[in-house]
């Protein structure tokens, strides 16, 4: 795993944002985008909201997938409206080229991966337990898009996004690790120092289902963007 430390946000932004662009612009057309929808993606998406409008990239031909979606959840709080709103409305994505895991029937959502041939980039963070998309501790390797029941510290990270204990979810949707790590590159976002004590843990913990970020250690081509937070403890 190639890791890049940042000093600045302007570094941090920068970093991962090249990485996105060379896939748009260097991959196949019609390049396919698994993306995480947690609080850290959110300058990477204005970037890219940027990037398309000034046109160093295009979304038009891109496949764009949505890494997890919460179950039971008001729309407004949904993976699929903060992805919406917070990226795809403010680029040129097209519509039909959007895809989003059903809780209903997941193994369909591990059918169209296949059919589309395959995540060329999938875009990472990271929870505070180590979890990546919904994969908790306790995912094992091999697991493909399937529903997950959400530990407490996850749900608590959920609460300081502004869930209620009136919509809190129980359970996500989320693409397995092994359907993760199939990609043929992945990017992992993390900022803040409470982040720091999980990342330490996806570089130098054994790899073992209780620390599914331990996994990314197996793929070849990923890598880690970090802040001096996330940083701190290597």
């Amino acid at each position: 795993m190639k890791t890049i430390l940042c000093k600045t946000d302007s570094e941090w932004i920068d970093a991962a944002a090249r990485i996105v662009c060379k896939q748009l612009t260097e991959g196949r057309r019609e390049a396919v985008l698994a993306l995480a929808c947690g609080e850290t993606m959110r300058p990477l998406w204005d970037r890219m909201a940027q990037d398309v409008k000034r046109g160093a990239i295009s979304l038009r031909d891109a496949r764009i997938l949505c890494v997890t979606e919460l179950c039971g959840v008001p729309a407004e709080k949904s993976c699929r409206y903060r992805l919406t709103k917070g990226l795809l409305e403010k680029t040129d994505a097209k519509s039909e080229n959007c895809f989003f895991p059903d809780p209903g029937a997941p193994e369909v959502y591990d059918a169209l991966i296949e059919a589309l041939g395959g995540i060329d980039l999938a875009v990472l963070g990271i929870g505070q337990n180590c979890h990546i998309g919904y994969n908790e501790p306790g995912t094992l390797f091999d697991s493909r898009t399937h529903v997950q029941k959400l530990t407490d510290r996850t749900k608590r990270q959920l609460a300081e996004r502004g869930f209620t204990d009136a919509d809190i979810p129980e359970r996500a949707v989320t693409m397995g690790v092994k359907t993760l790590t199939d990609a043929r590159e992945l990017l992992l976002l993390a900022r803040g120092a409470e982040k720091s004590a999980a990342v330490f843990q996806m570089l130098y913990a054994k790899t073992t289902s209780y620390i599914p970020a331990a996994y990314l250690q197996i793929p070849l081509n990923v890598t880690a963007v970090l802040d001096a937070g996330a940083a701190e403890k290597l």
